[in-house]
C-alpha cells in the first residue's frame, strides 16, 4: 500500500461528518462551475492529466508480469531489457505527469483563491457601518482564509482525488478481474473487516478534529485579546499573571491532549490500512501460489495482481467517504457565497452624479431613521450567534429638519443617547434615511457618487483610528499624492510640529496598534491633520475632544480652529466655547430637535438647553470667568 494513498484515505476520514447533513443554497454548484469556467483550459488539462495518471497506475504491474512470464522464466534477456526500459519510461512519465499536474493544480487553486478573496474583500468594503458593528471580525476574516482555501480544494484536491480514485478503482479492479477473478475475489475478502472498524475510527477522528479546532480557536482568541494593546494594558492593570498563565496553560493543555489523541487515532488508522494490505498480500500470495503451482496461471500474473492490490484498497476506502469530502468542499463555497450574497444597504445609483467641488451646505429635510435589524445588515454566522435577532425596527430620529449654510457652524447638544451621533452619521451617509432627505450642496446624498461625497465631507470622531503604520502612511491615507511639504504643513496646522521634532524617525515613526504609541491628544491632532490634508468643504466632529485632559483638549481645540476655518461644520459639542461660537445650536432630545437658537436665546428660553447648561456647561463658564483664568 502506498503511503500517499494511505494518507489520503486517513485525511478523508478525519473530516467532520456532520457537514454532510448541511443543506446547500440552491444554485451553489452552478456558481462553482462559473468560477471553474474562468480557468476552463487549465481545468480540462488538469483533469486529463489526472485521468492519464490513473490509467498509468496499472502499467507497471502489467509490465512486471510480462518481464517475469515472457522474459525471466523463458530466460529471454532481450525481452527483460526492453520491458525493464519500458517500466523505467513509465515511471519517468508518471513522475513528469505528477509535476505538471501539481503545477496546474497550483495555478488553478491559487488563481481561485485570488479571485474569491478579491471579490469578498471588495464586497465587504462596500458594506455599511451597521454590518461591521454587528459582525465578529474573526469570523469575517475566517471567510477570507479557511473558507476560501476550502473552496479552492473543491476544484483541486477534492475533485482530483475523487476522479483519480474512481478511475483508479475501475481500471485496477477491471485489470485484476481480467487477470484472475478467483484471486481478486479472495484478495477483497478482508475489505469489510477493515472498512467497518475504519469508519468507527473515522468518526472518532472527525470528532477529535472538530474539538481540536474549537480548542485552537479558544486558545487563539485568548491570545488575541491579551496581546491586543487594550487587552494587554487591562491585564497588567488588574495584574494576575499567574492566573492568566494558568488559564492559558489549561487551554493549551487541552489542545495538546487532543493532538495526542488525534495522532494516535491517525496512527491506528494508518497502521490498520497497512496491516490490511499486508494481510491481503499474504492471502493473495498464498491462494495464488497454489494456483501457480497447480499450473492454473503464471507467476507473473500473481505478482501483477499483488502489485495491483496495493493500488486498490486506498481508493476504495477513500471513496467510501467521498460524500463527506465533496460536501465539505461545497459548504466552504456556500459560506463564501453567503457573504457575497449579502447586499450592501448603502449603494451608489447607476446614474449617480459627482458632487460639485464647492458643495458646502448641509440640509436635513423631514428626516426620520431607525437602525436596521440584523437580518438586513449581517449574518448570524458572522455574529457567532445561533440565529439572527428578530428585533422590531424602532425609529431613533423623528422628522428632523435644519440647514447649515456655507461656512456656518451647527452645534448639536443633548443628553447621551439623544441621537446626535446618528444625525451626523446620516450627514456622511454611513446610513440612509427611512424617510426625508439629507442634502449636501443642494443635492440628495443618495443621488451623488460615494467617492465625491466622502471627498467633500470630512469626519473626526472621539476615538480617532490610526493604522499600525508610519505617520506618513496614516496621513497619506487621505491623499496618497501629497508631497512632503504638504504633510509637514498640515502637521504644523494641527500643532504637531514639536512632536515631530521629538520623534527620532520623524514622519517614518510607526504609531503602533491603533496609534497607541501616541497620547490621546496627539492621536486626535494627527486625525485632524489627516482631515486637513483631505481638505473637505464640510467638517463633521463627533465629540472630538471628549475624554481628553485639559492640556490635550486645549491643543486639539487649537488644531480644530484650523480645521474649521472657512468650512461648514456640524459639531457635537460638550464644550461651552464651541457652543457659544456656533451660528446655531440644535438641542437634540429623544431623536427630535427640541430647541434651536443661539446660546443667549436658548438660555433665556429656560428649556432643555438651560438645563443642559446647568448640568454640563456651567462649571466651564465659571472656570472661564474665574480670576485664575483671566
Amino acid at each position: 500500500m502506498s503511503e500517499i494513498a494511505g494518507w489520503s484515505t486517513m485525511r478523508s476520514y478525519s473530516t467532520d461528518r456532520s457537514v454532510a447533513r448541511q443543506r446547500l443554497t440552491r444554485g451553489t454548484l452552478r456558481r462553482i462551475m462559473g468560477y471553474a469556467a474562468r480557468y476552463k483550459r487549465l481545468v480540462v488539462a488538469f483533469l486529463a492529466l489526472v485521468a492519464l495518471g490513473a490509467a498509468l497506475s496499472v502499467a507497471n504491474p502489467l509490465l512486471l508480469r510480462a518481464i517475469i512470464d515472457d522474459g525471466i522464466i523463458p530466460a529471454d534477456l532481450a525481452v527483460v531489457g526492453w520491458l525493464a526500459a519500458a517500466a523505467a519510461g513509465v515511471a519517468l512519465l508518471s513522475s513528469g505527469l505528477t509535476l505538471v499536474e501539481r503545477m496546474l493544480s497550483a495555478r488553478l487553486g491559487e488563481g481561485l483563491i485570488y479571485d474569491l478573496r478579491g471579490e469578498v474583500f471588495d464586497h465587504v468594503q462596500r458594506m455599511p457601518v451597521a454590518f461591521f458593528v454587528r459582525t465578529q471580525t474573526g469570523a469575517l476574516v475566517s471567510r477570507l482564509n479557511s473558507d476560501v482555501i476550502g473552496a479552492q480544494r473543491a476544484l483541486t484536491g477534492t475533485l482530483s482525488a475523487v476522479l483519480s480514485n474512481a478511475l483508479s478503482l475501475v481500471i485496477v479492479l477491471t485489470t485484476m478481474l481480467l487477470l484472475s477473478w478467483q484471486v481478486t475475489v479472495v484478495a477483497l475478502v478482508l475489505l469489510p473487516v477493515f472498512v467497518l472498524p475504519a469508519r468507527w475510527f473515522g468518526r472518532k477522528l472527525a470528532q477529535v478534529t472538530r474539538e481540536q479546532m474549537q480548542r485552537d480557536a479558544e486558545m487563539s482568541s485568548m491570545m488575541t485579546e491579551r496581546f491586543n494593546v487594550s487587552g494587554a494594558i487591562l491585564a497588567k492593570l488588574y495584574g494576575r499573571p499567574r492566573e492568566e498563565t494558568a488559564a492559558f496553560s489549561a487551554k493549551a493543555g487541552a489542545v495538546r491532549d487532543l493532538g495526542v489523541s488525534s495522532a494516535m487515532y491517525s496512527t491506528i488508522f494508518f497502521t490498520s490500512l497497512t496491516l490490511l494490505a499486508s494481510l491481503a498480500t499474504a492471502i493473495t500470495y498464498g491462494f495464488g501460489g497454489f494456483l501457480v503451482v497447480d499450473g492454473r496461471f503464471q507467476l507473473g500474473t500473481l505478482v501483477a495482481i499483488t502489485a495491483l492490490l496495493a493500488r486498490l484498497y486506498g481508493p476504495l476506502t477513500a471513496l467510501s467517504n467521498v460524500h463527506v469530502d465533496v460536501m465539505t468542499a461545497l459548504v466552504s463555497f456556500d459560506r463564501v457565497f453567503e457573504v457575497l450574497d449579502l447586499e450592501p444597504m448603502i449603494t451608489e445609483r447607476e446614474d449617480a452624479v459627482e458632487l460639485p467641488a464647492d458643495a458646502a451646505s448641509v440640509e436635513f429635510d423631514g428626516v426620520s431613521f431607525g437602525y436596521p435589524g440584523s437580518d438586513k445588515v449581517s449574518l448570524a454566522s458572522l455574529e457567532s450567534v445561533a440565529h439572527q435577532e428578530s428585533t422590531r425596527h424602532q425609529q431613533v430620529i423623528h422628522d428632523v429638519s435644519f440647514r447649515a449654510g456655507p461656512g456656518e457652524m451647527i452645534a448639536l447638544v443633548g443628553a447621551s443617547g439623544a441621537g446626535k451621533t446618528t444625525l451626523i452619521q446620516l450627514a456622511s451617509r454611513l446610513y440612509d434615511t427611512d424617510s426625508g432627505t439629507v442634502r449636501i450642496g443642494g443635492r440628495d446624498v443618495r443621488e451623488v457618487t460615494l467617492s465625491s461625497l466622502y471627498s467633500r465631507v470630512g469626519v473626526v470622531t472621539q476615538d480617532a483610528h490610526l493604522f499600525h503604520d508610519t505617520i506618513r502612511a496614516n496621513l497619506r491615507y487621505a491623499r496618497p499624492s501629497a508631497s512632503e511639504e504638504e504633510l509637514l504643513g498640515v502637521l504644523r496646522s494641527a500643532h504637531l510640529s514639536r512632536l515631530l521634532d521629538d520623534l527620532p524617525d520623524g514622519l517614518d515613526t510607526v504609531v503602533g496598534d491603533r496609534g497607541y504609541r501616541l497620547s490621546g491628544g496627539e492621536k486626535q491632532r494627527l486625525a485632524i491633520a489627516r482631515l486637513l490634508l483631505k481638505a473637505p468643504g464640510i467638517v463633521v466632529l463627533d465629540e472630538a475632544t471628549a475624554h481628553l485632559d485639559s492640556e490635550s483638549e486645549a491643543a486639539v481645540q487649537r488644531a480644530l480652529a484650523s480645521a474649521l476655518a472657512g468650512r461648514t461644520s456640524l459639531v457635537i459639542a460638550h464644550r461651552l466655547a464651541t457652543v457659544r461660537s456656533a451660528d446655531q445650536i440644535l438641542v437634540v432630545h429623544e431623536g427630535r430637535i427640541a430647541e434651536r437658537g443661539t446660546h443667549t436665546e436658548l438660555l433665556a428660553a429656560g428649556g432643555h438647553y438651560a438645563e443642559l447648561y446647568r448640568t454640563q456647561f456651567a462649571d466651564q463658564d465659571l472656570a472661564s470667568t474665574s480670576p485664575a483664568s483671566r
